[in-house]
């Protein structure tokens, strides 16, 4: 059974940072690409960043490139979303997701300014 679990999310002032983590289970984590999403209130949910199975190719949406950074530990069954420079319009839950369609349950990222 495929499982993902983010966690990092919170409040924090604009300008500043937190990072995003995703622990999956129940599937071959090494041979799967990897996503961020996120959605925000009254929006629908939107394409934040994607990472290849090895790491080696990354692309994120183009509100976010430039402050955030995806990247995994395929060691670890770890993906990750580092977000620096937050906006107040980055305020949204985030979600992981693997290729295969599965989704985490999200976790609410709030950035007040």
């Amino acid at each position: 059974q495929v499982r993902l679990v983010e966690s990092g999310g919170g409040l924090v002032q604009a300008g500043g940072s937190l990072r995003l983590s995703c622990a999956a289970s129940g599937l071959t984590f090494s041979s799967s690409d990897m996503y961020w999403f996120r959605q925000a209130p009254g929006k629908e949910r939107e394409f934040v960043a994607g990472i290849s199975w090895s790491g080696e190719n990354a692309y994120y949406a183009d509100s976010v490139k430039g402050r955030f950074t995806i990247s995994r530990d395929n060691a670890k069954n770890l993906v990750y979303l580092q977000m620096n420079t937050l906006k107040p319009e980055d305020t949204a839950v985030y979600y992981c997701r693997v290729e295969s369609g599965f989704w985490g349950q999200g976790t609410q990222v709030t950035v007040s300014s």
